[in-house]
């Protein structure tokens, strides 16, 4: 027997070996019960590994790209799941993962609702500080998306400061309270953000700190030209 015969071809074989010991009357209808239940149990097996592909693909592919690209894969294989056939090849080619930039985008609208924050301003602060790596941590020990330092994350209740969501809706609320102290100038804000509210106090301007200088210049370029 050829390699490429299906798996039933072979008890078949074997079952009509073992019919004429039973009486050769009754070998074609045995045959064809055991023929109808293992064409059964191969199309069971096939719609299995089919599901099993679909649960790997996802699984590979929630670790490789970012949480908001992962929801949205899951949902488009789960309407590929609902329309493949058990005899249909699933491949992930026709997926393209959002780029890192774009895969907040609705943490960012969320945030920016909850908290009347400008969408531009929270991509760019964050853009600056992590460049979108929910697992950055500075050295001065900043955390996250948004790099909230730990007093921040205690203060605001939050958790996980590795959490996407949690550290943007914490970020943004860190935004919409400088705003509020610094009647909405961005750049005092932005000042603040980096060395703290109280060193901008005792300026009562950007400080003359070139790090802090260097960060506000580089987020309003950001807001400028996005």
């Amino acid at each position: 027997m050829s390699a490429e015969a299906p798996p039933f071809a072979v008890s078949v074989g074997v079952r009509s070996i073992l019919g004429s010991r039973h009486g050769g009357e009754k070998r074609e209808a045995t045959d064809s019960r055991h023929f109808a239940r293992r064409t059964t149990d191969h199309r069971q097996r096939r719609k299995r590994r089919a599901h099993h592909l679909h649960s790997a693909i996802l699984t590979a592919v929630t670790f490789a790209i970012p949480h908001q690209s992962a929801a949205k894969l899951k949902q488009a294989l789960s309407r590929s799941r609902a329309k493949t056939k058990a005899n249909v090849s699933v491949t992930i080619d026709s997926f393209e993962p959002l780029p890192a930039s774009r895969a907040y985008d609705d943490l960012i609208r969320e945030a920016a609702d909850a908290y009347r924050v400008d969408p531009k301003l929270i991509h760019s602060v964050i853009r600056a500080e992590s460049e979108f790596n929910p697992w950055a941590v500075s050295r001065a020990g900043a955390q996250g998306l948004m790099q909230l330092m730990p007093k921040i994350s205690r203060a605001f209740h939050i958790t996980d400061p590795f959490d996407p969501r949690q550290n943007i809706m914490g970020g943004t609320r860190l935004l919409r309270e400088l705003l509020d102290l610094h009647r909405g100038n961005v750049r005092l804000v932005l000042a603040s953000y980096n060395a703290g509210a109280g060193v901008v106090a005792r300026y009562g301007a950007v400080p003359p700190i070139h790090e802090t200088q260097k960060y506000v210049k580089r987020v309003t370029d950001f807001l400028n030209n996005d």
